[in-house]
């Protein structure tokens, strides 16, 4: 069988591998990246880019320019690790206790950095190609904040790319989807004002627990009553916070939820429905009710034109089996979705494996699959070449 990675790829993927393994002993949280971005900065400068640094506070883009053609292309990488202690034991395993790379943009970081060595090299393009290294996309929207500092005006694309990997899928096979990919994420904190006062005479106070647990089995039925059933809806209840003593009923409590959703319109209803049922059931037991609604990242909704030129690229290129098969939306959230308001493109997955031992991201046992990276970066060059051709 004849071997999908391009050779001038293969050549260097035990480099590109070990930089992998460098940036994942040494994870960063968002907008800490600063030694990832020096590497990152470093490695483009030394292959010919024009390198901007500080972009969204630690991002870097890096621009290289070829021939006369007028075409723009962006594609990014996420930089940042989570707050996790890993528990991988490999021997290159986070050397910074409480920080880890769970959710592959280590792999993510190294695939387009060996992409751009070899479009360096090759030049076999004609345009701009506008690599976008960004910081904070694990709930601290990085991406936001490289449009707030000029990132599509300071370097115009007519189309932007992102890839992920996700663990379940056969690794190495690429999944595309236009329209509603990635749901939508906002946190909600509900504060229920009630009166505190002994558990033995539980009659002379407003008991906030009690609210706070009427109020969880209420908002199941935001989802089962009031969401049109052919809809994705997703209420969650993650915390509850409330006293101290089994025999002190508290003043307060506290709830905080995760709400997802696919369609803006379902997520306008959510906002709507949820502060009402809050308001609504904290009066009905004599108590008050204050809601902190937070919009998170947006739908991310891929537009598509550029969706399918990125799936043909792939298609054309390892046929349908390198192609995962029944597409469908997932439930995460991802800030790509704000550069995708203001610039069309295509968010796509690869797939990091589905054998027995794998795990999901932001686990603290999960660890990028390197056989994808070759992969992925010989893809980030063909469609790179396909764009600006």
């Amino acid at each position: 069988m004849t071997d999908p990675v391009l050779p001038g790829i293969r050549a260097i993927e035990n480099e590109m591998i070990a930089l992998r393994h460098q940036i994942h002993a040494h994870p960063e949280l968002g907008f800490e990246e600063f030694a990832t971005s020096d590497l990152v900065a470093e490695c483009l400068s030394a292959w010919g880019y024009d390198v901007h640094r500080g972009i969204g506070g630690t991002g870097v883009v890096a621009t290289l320019r070829h021939g006369s053609g007028t075409k723009r292309l962006g594609l990014r990488a996420d930089m940042d690790a989570l707050p996790i202690t890993e528990s991988t034991g490999l021997p290159y395993a986070s050397h910074h206790p409480g920080k880890m790379h769970a959710c592959g943009h280590d792999g993510h970081t190294a695939t387009l950095l060996a992409a751009a060595r070899y479009l360096a090299e090759t030049r076999r393009f004609d345009g701009t190609l506008n690599l976008i290294f960004q910081p904070a996309e694990e709930g601290l929207a990085g991406a936001r904040k490289m449009l707030e500092d000029g990132l599509f005006e300071r370097f115009p694309c007519d189309a932007v790319f992102a890839l992920h990997n996700m663990p379940g899928y056969p690794a190495g096979r690429f999944g595309f989807l236009p329209g509603a990919f990635m749901a939508s994420s906002d946190t909600v904190t509900i504060r229920i004002q009630g009166c505190g006062g002994h558990g033995a005479m539980p009659h002379r106070s407003v008991d906030p627990v009690v609210v706070c647990a009427s109020l969880t089995m209420a908002l199941q039925t935001v989802v089962a009553r009031n969401v049109p059933p052919l809809e994705m809806a997703i209420v969650t209840v993650g915390a509850i916070r409330a006293g101290e003593a089994a025999n002190v009923i508290p003043d307060s409590a506290e709830m905080r939820l995760s709400v997802r959703s696919l369609n803006p319109a379902v997520r306008d209803l959510l906002e709507q429905r949820i502060t009402a049922l809050a308001h609504a059931q904290a009066e009905g037991f004599g108590a008050k009710a204050e809601v902190d609604y937070r919009r998170g990242y947006p739908v991310l909704v891929n537009s598509p034109a550029e969706t399918a030129l990125a799936r043909a690229v792939a298609h054309d290129w390892l046929g349908e089996e390198g192609l995962i098969d029944g597409m469908v939306p997932l439930t995460g959230s991802e800030d790509f979705a704000f550069l995708l308001q203001q610039c069309p493109g295509c968010y796509l997955i690869i797939g990091n494996g589905d054998g027995e031992g794998g795990c999901m991201v932001h686990n603290p046992g999960y660890d990028f699959n390197d056989a994808c990276l070759p992969l992925g970066a010989s893809y980030w060059v063909k469609l790179a070449e396909r764009f600006l051709d």
